[in-house]
């Protein structure tokens, strides 16, 4: 999924410096972004939080009802030093990229791409497709020793599950209590989809090194005693052993989590660089048609980059 706005800004995010080593609970704003047809509501970056562990970029979307509509209209756009991850509570997504994948994800599929150096993507509702869309779009940022690597897709179907009284959680990257995703990973980190019955009160055993967030995707929940709306983000910090999780309804959660990612890094647009002289590189090669690849298939242009911002970064670490 891309970042589609006009003017992005430049942030450096990362570093351990800023992560609490004991619990918390820290509420998110999100805010509204367009994402051509599609309104998603950004919850990291963030104002008061950029990163928890390696995640770096969460976006929540719907549910929408899309039956008289184009759905998501993604156009071909470039990713480079980062992890994608797509997931679906409803709907369809058809993703295509420059390394020849053309793969329909559906609810509880995991859609994982690697972009390494570089790699261009598209992702779209078919003419004919349900009526409602509802999921989630992800980032993970690679670390230095990976985050040249080839570019590659994932496309996984069938995922582990564990399950308690009330509670089913489907690991979608990473491990929890002993159950280990198929997906690719380049840094100690997890997230899970986490559907919760009315009523049920659960503790969810964690690691005390990761740092923990949760996005409500639907339903009315409290973690750990606090209550929680849909499009929601909680972050926890770290330093627990099991998280309290009370449903009120029916309910949907997505957990992220992971060791504090050391290295700072640059966010731009839909690239993720070490300085600003990697960032401007990519873009040129994106404008230039060079490093990313092509997208075949897709009926329209590629999305063009933004200009880059006039003024110098600013250091900046995890929190603000």
């Amino acid at each position: 999924m891309s970042d589609l706005d006009l003017q992005p800004g430049l942030r450096e995010c990362g570093g351990r410096a800023d992560v609490s080593g004991r619990p918390v609970r820290e509420l998110l704003n999100p805010r509204e972004a367009s994402l051509g047809a599609t309104v998603v509501r950004r919850l990291l970056p963030n104002l008061g939080r950029r990163m928890v562990g390696a995640w770096c970029f969460v976006d929540h979307y719907g549910p929408d009802d899309i039956a008289d509509e184009p759905g998501m209209q993604v156009p071909p756009h470039p990713h480079m030093g980062l992890q994608t991850v797509s997931w679906l509570h409803e709907g369809e997504v058809l993703h295509r990229d420059s390394v020849g994948s053309v793969q329909t994800l559906r609810p509880r599929q995991l859609g994982l791409m690697t972009s390494g150096r570089g790699i261009a993507h598209a992702e779209q509702s078919a003419v004919s497709h349900p009526r409602l869309l509802h999921g989630a779009q992800l980032w993970v940022a690679l670390p230095e020793a990976y985050r040249h690597t080839t570019p590659a897709f994932e496309h996984h179907a069938d995922l582990p599950v564990v399950t308690a009284p009330g509670l089913k959680v489907t690991v979608v990257l990473g491990g929890l209590d002993g159950a280990v995703s198929p997906g690719a990973t380049y840094t100690p980190l997890v997230s899970a989809d986490l559907a919760l019955a009315e009523g049920a009160n659960v503790r969810l055993p964690v690691e005390p090194d990761f740092e923990y967030a949760v996005l409500t995707m639907s339903g009315a929940t409290e973690v750990d005693g606090v209550p929680l709306d849909p499009g929601s983000m909680l972050y926890l910090g770290s330093g627990r052993s099991e998280l309290p999780l009370r449903a009120l309804s029916d309910s949907g959660l997505l957990l992220l989590g992971g060791e504090p990612f050391e290295e700072k890094i640059i966010m731009w647009w839909n690239l993720i660089g070490r300085t600003q002289e990697e960032i401007a590189q990519g873009r040129e090669a994106w404008t230039s048609g060079d490093r990313f690849g092509t997208v075949n298939g897709y009926d329209g242009s590629p999305l063009p980059a933004p200009a880059l911002p006039v003024t110098p970064l600013k250091p900046r670490g995890r929190t603000r």
